[in-house]
């Protein structure tokens, strides 16, 4: 599954910003291997605003109908979110509650650790400094919901939260879905992103609104 958008406006403001994604799995009898790829830039006259690159794996054993076992690994790249880099690791059990094609809820629960790396901007200049290092375990959570509403159009929401005595990271993704053609359906999407301890002079959360292509093959 590819995903791609792109917005360029050009007039009284300058602005460009790109989106894309990338999924591909491949499921066994009692396997399924899963890595997710995405990115983001946005940029203005003055420079880039925006420039966030991530990669996710994850592994699921089957031992039961609607349970498994999962291992997963992250690793994030925002340069403007106060980190320098965020990497997890996590183990823990699943139920699919109900995992049709376009009807699926999934959630899952386990725990881990997580390395993260901060940075800090000086006010006077904007010089970034890289941080301390730290490291913490954590418990990890998702929940991965999808639905078609008609033939042609589906609802997909998925939340991911990484919790630990250093900071709290929390992710969700909503986005609808309305087919075009056999492979192609146009996207719109919202994602809201939380850290409780950013580094001073950054926020606590993020807002991304995205308008897409997707393509995908089953």
């Amino acid at each position: 599954k590819a995903e791609a958008g792109l917005v360029a406006a050009r007039g009284n403001t300058n602005t460009d910003t790109a989106n894309a994604k990338l999924e591909l799995g491949r499921e066994f009898e009692t396997w399924t291997h899963g890595i997710a790829l995405s990115g983001i830039y946005a940029s203005d006259e003055k420079g880039a605003t925006a420039q966030r690159w991530d990669v996710r794996w994850q592994s699921d054993y089957k031992f039961h109908p609607q349970g498994f076992w999962f291992g997963s690994a992250r690793y994030e790249d925002d340069r403007f979110a106060g980190f320098e880099y965020q990497a997890s690791y996590g183990t823990g059990l699943g139920w699919r509650f109900f995992d049709e094609t376009d009807n699926r809820l999934v959630v899952q629960l386990g725990v881990g650790y997580k390395v993260l790396q901060r940075r800090d901007t000086l006010a006077d200049d904007d010089t970034v400094i890289i941080g301390e290092r730290e490291s913490d375990a954590i418990v990890q959570m998702g929940v991965n919901f999808e639905r078609a509403l008609t033939d042609t159009t589906k609802i997909i929401n998925k939340t991911l939260a990484e919790s630990g005595a250093e900071n709290t990271f929390g992710q969700n993704a909503l986005s609808l879905e309305v087919k075009i053609m056999t492979s192609l359906s146009l996207a719109v999407g919202y994602v809201f992103r939380y850290n409780t301890d950013p580094p001073e002079g950054f926020q606590t959360t993020d807002r991304l609104t995205t308008l897409s292509l997707v393509y995908e093959l089953k």
